[in-house]
């Protein structure tokens, strides 16, 4: 792979910078997996970015239609690629060749930001840190299931299965298994063991029970029950958010087509907590490259500019869009700021007086242990949730914005706190999909699939929703439904094989 990849190890100047940084790192608390770095031309990064970071993965077009795109933009000065960190143990991250010794300095101190991350975080904690090995075991899997069956057959049903890889339940991973409910004992008499309790009886005196209701009649009423019994259970027993487990374990799929579908369900649920976390991921990494490179000595007076110029080009906020590096950086500042100040706590949260509480300073100084607390246990969504203030959001001009019909714009919205958070959280729910769980693997008793949109506020896409169900369509070969909410109708929309159907 290295000489495929035309991959060189660090040059002696490089490496000193490296070990210094690492050195500041581990001073400053950072603790990370052993890190290596690799420097790469342009192209072979892109090609690695395109793979997700790791190219060992399984052939597909998607991945070659990604690095077409990332090597227009570059061609085009739209965008670079300074580094590529990926979550394994040890980490691996790529430098790009040609760049200046400032911006490699940069990027090797928010690597081991990143790094840190990913080691300490609990999202990160249930990911499998050898990815790179099974990636590469998926890789082989699926080129040999393109020569047994045909490079045209496998890859559209990578594509089927790729249009439904969110379609996962990211907090499961984190859910202690239940452990199995062991059976009752047999060895009690019948009479105890309670199966024929509610069975009908016809009245009879005890000496003509066995008349009266012998045990032939008694077997076949307590079959009859069994079998109303199995018809209304449910099948799940209860909603099931995670789609692909479901389709993986009851889909009529051959044995390789579950394999490849088991892939991209792995896959799915390794880059979920990247999903999860990119505000503070990002913004982790940001504040400690800040930190290295300004207040430690790795940054030389002659390089201040260059430095200025490249860490406001990764701050700055387009008209728009979310900026996950500056806001990310800017709570945890925050954050590091307030606990300082001792501005958390019963009294200072009942303070009224709002030129009080901007004079607030108790000098807690516990600043630094809670950034490192809130690394450690949060995601984005309990991030913003939490720490998010009024202050915050009035400091750095956050806002809500919608489209004004008549000026045929995008305008600002609101200003006002709730309004923002709500809008903020709601974005991140999910990662931003909507919501979906299978209901009914029965439906009806015709073997068909009702799936339920846990609707918040926000209707599917029509385009969306009709070629999910025509992919569902394809894994379950029966007809698929899925309930959800238009305009705060209900609706249930179905496919049959044939056509979309409204009800």
């Amino acid at each position: 792979m290295s000489k495929h990849l035309k991959i060189h190890s660090l040059p002696p100047d490089l490496w000193s910078w490296r070990k210094k940084i690492e050195a500041v790192a581990i001073e400053e608390g950072l603790d990370f997996f052993e890190t290596v770095f690799e420097i790469i031309p342009y192209d072979k990064m892109n090609e690695i970015a395109a793979y997700g970071g790791f190219p060992t993965r399984y052939p597909h077009w998607r991945f070659g239609m990604a690095y077409e795109q990332m090597a227009k933009s570059y061609a085009y000065g739209l965008s670079k690629i300074y580094e590529l960190v990926i979550n394994t143990d040890p980490t691996y991250a790529f430098l790009l060749e040609g760049n200046e010794v400032v911006d490699q300095k940069l990027v090797m101190a928010h690597v081991f930001g990143h790094g840190d991350f990913f080691k300490n975080n609990y999202w990160f904690s249930q990911t499998n840190r050898k990815m790179l090995d099974q990636m590469a075991n998926h890789a082989s899997r699926v080129r040999r299931y393109v020569e047994l069956y045909g490079q045209s057959v496998v890859e559209e049903f990578i594509d089927v299965c790729l249009t439904l890889e969110n379609l996962i339940d990211v907090h499961s991973p984190y859910i202690p298994q239940k452990r199995e409910v062991k059976g009752r004992k047999v060895d009690l008499p019948e009479e105890m063991m309670g199966d024929d309790a509610a069975v009908p009886r016809m009245r009879a005196k005890e000496y003509m029970e066995e008349y009266i209701n012998p045990s032939d009649y008694i077997e076949a009423q307590k079959r009859k029950q069994a079998e109303e019994k199995q018809k209304r259970a449910r099948f799940p027993a209860q909603p099931e958010r995670d789609v692909l487990a479901f389709l993986l374990h009851n889909a009529p799929l051959t044995r390789w087509q579950r394999n490849v579908l088991g892939v991209i369900r792995d896959e799915a649920y390794y880059f979920a907590p990247q999903g999860m976390t990119k505000i503070m991921n990002e913004g982790w990494a940001s504040y400690w490259h800040a930190r290295i490179m300004t207040q430690r000595g790795i940054l030389d007076d002659s390089e201040i500019i260059d430095f200025a110029d490249r860490h406001s080009g990764t701050m700055v906020m387009h008209q728009g869009r979310l900026n996950p590096y500056k806001l990310g950086l800017e709570l945890f500042r925050d954050i590091e700021r307030r606990w300082d100040r001792g501005q958390f706590g019963k009294a200072y949260h009942e303070c009224e007086d709002m030129a009080a509480r901007a004079a607030w300073d108790t000098k807690a100084m516990k600043g630094r242990e809670k950034i490192f607390e809130v690394r450690r246990s949060h995601n984005d969504i309990t991030f913003l949730d939490e720490f998010l203030t009024p202050e915050f959001c009035a400091e750095q001009k956050l806002f809500t914005f919608a489209h004004h019909p008549r000026a045929n714009e995008w305008q600002i919205a609101s200003r006002e706190f709730a309004e923002i958070k709500k809008k903020l959280l709601a974005q991140l729910t999910n990662m931003g999909q909507p919501i979906i769980e299978v209901e009914d693997g029965d439906y009806e008793q015709r073997s068909e699939l009702l799936l339920v949109h846990r609707h918040a506020g926000v209707d599917l896409q029509d385009d969306y929703a009709y070629a999910t169900l025509k992919n569902l369509f394809s894994l379950w070969k029966r007809p698929v439904h899925l309930a959800t909410k238009k305009k705060s109708k209900d609706l249930l929309i179905s496919f049959d094989g044939k056509q979309i159907h409204l009800k």
